[in-house]
């Protein structure tokens, strides 16, 4: 089973928030029985139920039913750390996302960010995976807005969501989720989204700086290898990524170890470049490729992840 943690720098923003808020962050981690001093450790690491427990003590504390739902509060405490400074020197909004998708798991492999192509524009996607405690809606409702209002920040530009669903219900008074995001809200959601105007996404960013955006990738890629103890682990997720977000439809892809067919998006199997790296991967590390795939398969139970390592697993025939 794949643990499931957020980095010390996210936490360490929300747990600032708390305190702003008026919370004695020293007593609820005494009473959470968690350690407070992991939040000084760079590579320090919360499971998803821990920073789940921390919320839901502190709201009971608060008394605040909205706690952390302020734009300027999100903007403040909201902790990318160095994914941050990868998007930031990205050439566009819509690049900067495409960067976070791949490399959450720096800030939170306990969460998930999709985006999906609209009519408008694209959808970004908040989810949870793994954890036996319920997320609480205000964690969600802090990430949505950490990540609206980064994408402010980046472009310069007070950018409104064109909508922002919730799967939760419905509060008694949504008057203050209509005035913090500017749009309308929607609850009972199948999925936390919001859903972000191609102008928007098109806009350039003020820091962009192509050499940054290569240091700052290195950088991500070097910690994803450090969280997934291996490197193959990352360089399976990186080129199925890289095809899915080049593909233009599904397909079956003409490479095959032994008498199993690995599946991947049609893009992968037109493109060469793509075809040499899955090739060379099954060549020199298939065995360890095959249970990456299923336990990842056996784990991830969010859409992205179902797309791609289900279609996986089922031409696999295991």
């Amino acid at each position: 089973m794949i643990a499931r943690t957020s980095s010390s720098t996210w936490v360490r923003g929300v747990v600032e928030m708390f305190a702003t808020e008026g919370i004695d962050v020293e007593a609820l981690f005494r009473d959470a029985r968690l350690n407070i001093a992991v939040l000084l450790d760079p590579a320090g690491r919360f499971s998803i139920d821990d920073v789940s427990l921390l919320w839901e003590m502190a709201v009971a504390r608060s008394g605040n039913a909205t706690l952390g739902l302020s734009r300027e509060l999100a903007l403040t405490y909201g902790k990318l750390g160095v994914v941050g400074h990868a998007m930031m020197a990205c050439p566009t909004l819509l690049a900067a996302l495409e960067q976070l998708a791949r490399s959450m798991d720096v800030v939170s492999n306990a969460a998930t960010f999709a985006l999906i192509p609209d009519a408008e524009g694209h959808w970004f996607e908040l989810g949870h995976l793994g954890g036996e405690r319920p997320v609480p809606r205000q964690r969600v409702e802090f990430g949505m807005l950490t990540m609206l209002g980064f994408c402010s920040w980046i472009t310069g530009r007070e950018l409104q969501a064109r909508t922002v669903e919730f799967v939760y219900p419905a509060p008694d008074d949504a008057t203050a989720h209509l005035a913090v995001f500017g749009c309308p809200v929607r609850f009972g959601a199948a999925t936390n989204r919001a859903l972000l105007r191609m102008r928007d996404l098109e806009l350039p960013l003020s820091a962009r700086d192509p050499d940054m955006a290569t240091l700052h990738a290195r950088l991500v890629e070097a910690e994803l290898e450090r969280l997934d103890g291996a490197p193959t682990s990352h360089q399976v997720r990186k080129v199925l990524v890289e095809a899915d977000r080049r593909r233009d439809g599904t397909g079956i892809a003409g490479g095959q170890r032994g008498e199993r067919v690995f599946e991947l998006p049609l893009a992968a199997a037109q493109d060469a470049e793509l075809r040499r790296q899955v090739h060379d991967l099954l060549c020199r590390r298939g065995d360890e490729i095959d249970a990456f795939l299923l336990r990842e398969a056996a784990d991830r139970a969010e859409q992205r992840a179902r797309r791609i390592f289900g279609e996986v697993e089922a031409a696999r025939g295991d």
